[in-house]
């Protein structure tokens, strides 16, 4: 689906059930206006026995004096509110669908909002068709079905949880939660379908609707079938549950910034319904039972409701707009901690007031304060126990385990033993540390010279700058603890660390610090040595890429122009040739003295350049290969040869070019040999042809001779 037709059919959802909501709100006024109270009206066969079973329980209800909830308008002002409130879940699905068209908890907000705009239609106009105006709404049965089946979409809400906050679940594994839920849900569904009976959604309403799906066959079997999906349906949504908090635990950096928000609403809604559960079991040990619609049950009740339904969309928006805006860890943590206690001290003080005197001492609550009086004195003793460890639970919820100051060690004492990667291992100890110390960041830094370069952080959220070392201490910035990482005595680099402003440095963290940064020392050293290395090869390379330039502009600035001036030059001699034979014959011997001067110049290029085959293949294959290209036919005898240092070979290599040079310019021969021997552990060679020869002693022009 293109992002286009995506954002259309979300804004068409939005519409109609602004619409449904609309349009429902006068009819169900009208219908109400019309009742007569306590109306019971019967759809379908009351003969059956699930009719009838269920229409005694209403009319014995009537009897005992509870009200239908069309005649109080309770049900109704309740029910309203959480129509507007899921009506917005349909404005916030649009919001995240245009903003991410591909995410699907946008969708599922969308469906699951759209769900109460059409009962609450379904409702309105099935109470204005079948006891305000008996059969002036069409399609009756339709806005029944529709009615009570429609609300089942809101059993995926726990998928909410599960792909928090980027529409993904966690990893590929829970898919089976995904899978379990919706079968859960579809299977609990097709027992509905086919439970015979009224149907459930208007027997409040005083409408016994016959279920026109209902099998009577299969009364029992869908009984099952109900029980069997809803169980499935109920681990899978739990699952969702454990599926944030290990989501939870595992995010560093932008990804734990998104997640906060779900488990702060995660934890306040676990905190109000263990407060609601604790009261409970109180009034049912002091009052023997109690009243559950209590005012105090219905607070909390209604908070926890309140928490989930406006907490989750608001969750996701600030997760997907402004997830950056607060820190909740702190109060995350410090709502689990005092959270804990107080659950503990209220379980402590209903032991102390109904169990303790009647079942120690024997006698009753209010005959004696004496027991009350000591479990007091021993409840302060239990804070003193209790708080460190609510502590400890808070911290486990919002960082998952810490690891231990030996498992810290002993991992990165592993991972240097076995072959690493700096890249590898530098950011994993600076992730040991902050899991290990609770911090909001760790960095790792190496010294360069008088600088401290940051090599590794964790999380890795935003880069640090380079930092200038002051002497040969190094202390941390605006709060930071820093740790000196040294190998033999010398500075290497650093641990720093930013401590979370609620759980600050101390004795043991500072410890596992020191420790971590002797073990790092052998790690920043290696560092130093493959930067080093590679800065060496940088400048190696410089170095030959600026000589190339260099050899390259050489060419170009000087032989290569006395080449072009020579081409010129001999085009003019050509021209010169019939005319002035005398002025051909200057101008020639001037082209070979400038010829001279290139070829010097060529040779004053080439030495230092040293052949590809040479330093391959050796002299004897090298010089062969120059043999087959010299102006006299040329041997080569190289038998037994071996190989040299490359400066001998370089040198006998470029003697002989240099004498074969000389031979064709002016030996006037018709053939030329290259001996190479070994003798004696030396290397000897020769260069003879079958030329005129020359006097050594009278030969002093030229630079032929001076270059051998």
């Amino acid at each position: 689906m293109s992002p286009r037709v995506a954002r259309a059919l979300a804004v068409s959802v939005l519409v109609a059930s602004l619409s449904a909501i609309a349009v429902s709100v006068p009819i169900s006024l009208a219908a109400r206006a019309r009742l007569e109270p306590g109306q019971i009206v019967v759809v379908g066969d009351p003969s059956t026995p699930r009719m009838q079973e269920v229409l005694r329980e209403v009319e014995a209800a009537r009897a005992a004096g509870d009200p239908l909830q069309e005649t109080t308008g309770e049900f109704s002002i309740i029910f309203s509110a959480f129509v507007v409130i899921l009506a917005a879940w349909i404005g916030i699905g649009v919001v995240i669908v245009w903003r991410q068209p591909s995410n699907w908890a946008g969708w599922l907000f969308i469906i699951t909002g759209a769900t109460f705009p059409l009962l609450s239609l379904s409702q309105a106009l099935l109470i204005y068709g079948v006891k305000a105006d008996p059969g002036s709404v069409p399609l009756l049965s339709l806005w029944a079905v529709l009615g009570e089946f429609g609300l089942y979409p809101i059993a995926l809400l726990p998928l909410l949880f599960l792909l928090y906050p980027d529409g993904r679940p966690p990893s590929r594994r829970w898919r089976w939660a995904i899978t379990g839920l919706i079968g859960g849900t579809t299977v609990a569904l097709l027992g509905f379908v086919v439970r015979p009976g009224p149907f459930n959604n208007w027997i409040g309403d005083g409408i016994l609707y016959e279920n026109p799906f209902g099998i009577d066959a299969f009364a029992r079997v869908s009984s099952v079938v109900i029980t069997v999906g809803t169980i499935v349906a109920l681990v899978s949504a739990l699952s969702t549950v454990v599926a944030v908090r290990q989501r939870f635990k595992r995010s560093a950096g932008e990804e734990r910034q998104r997640m906060r928000w779900l488990v702060f609403v995660a934890t306040i809604a676990g905190v109000l319904f263990a407060f609601q559960w604790i009261l409970g079991i109180g009034v049912e040990l002091l009052a023997g039972g109690g009243d559950e619609e209590a005012p105090i049950f219905e607070l909390l009740f209604g908070a926890t409701a309140f928490t989930l339904v406006v907490g989750i969309p608001m969750a996701y928006l600030v997760a997907i707009f402004r997830y950056r805006l607060y820190d909740l860890d702190l109060v995350i943590r410090k709502t689990v901690q005092y959270a804990v206690l107080v659950v503990a001290f209220m379980l402590a003080g209903l032991i102390i007031v109904a169990a303790v005197p009647t079942l120690v001492f024997g006698i009753s609550a209010d005959a004696d304060l004496l027991p009350t009086l000591v479990f007091g004195a021993l409840l302060t003793a239990v804070f003193l126990w209790l708080r460190p460890r609510a502590t400890q639970l808070a911290n486990r919820f919002v960082y998952g385990k810490r690891a231990t100051p030996y498992e810290v060690l002993s991992e990165f004492s592993e991972r240097v033993g076995e072959p690493y990667s700096t890249d590898d291992v530098l950011p994993r100890m600076t992730q040991l540390v902050v899991e290990a110390t609770g911090a909001r960041r760790a960095d790792v830094w190496l010294r360069v010279g008088s600088q401290l370069r940051p090599e590794a952080s964790w999380p890795d959220v935003d880069a640090q700058a380079t930092r200038t070392l002051d002497g040969e201490v190094i202390q941390g910035r605006d709060g930071e603890h820093a740790a000196e990482v040294r190998h033999q005595g010398e500075l290497l680099g650093a641990i720093t660390l930013e401590p979370a402003p609620d759980d600050p440095m101390n004795p043991a963290k500072e410890l596992l610090v020191r420790d971590l940064a002797g073990q790092a020392g052998l790690v920043l050293r290696n560092v130093r040595l493959i930067e080093e290395l590679r800065a060496s090869r940088q400048r190696l390379v410089a170095a030959q890429d600026a000589e190339r330039r260099k050899l390259e502009r050489n060419i170009h600035d000087g032989v290569q122009q006395q080449l072009v001036a020579l081409t010129v030059q001999m085009r003019l001699a050509e021209q010169l040739a019939e005319r002035d034979p005398q002025k051909t014959r200057e101008m020639l011997a001037g082209l070979q003295g400038q010829t001279n001067a290139a070829l010097d110049d060529l040779r004053d290029l080439a030495r230092g350049i040293y052949p590809p085959l040479l330093a391959d293949k050796g002299l004897g294959v090298a010089l062969t290969a120059q043999a087959r290209k010299a102006a006299v036919p040329t041997t080569v005898e190289a038998t037994g040869l071996g190989r040299y240092p490359q400066d001998v070979e370089a040198a006998v290599y470029f003697t002989c070019l240099e004498a074969l040079n000389n031979t064709a310019k002016y030996a006037e021969a018709s053939r030329a040999t290259i001996t190479l021997a070994q003798r004696n552990g030396s290397l000897e060679f020769t260069v003879s042809d079958d030329g005129r020869g020359f006097d050594l002693s009278q030969t002093t022009h030229g630079t032929g001779l001076q270059g051998i």
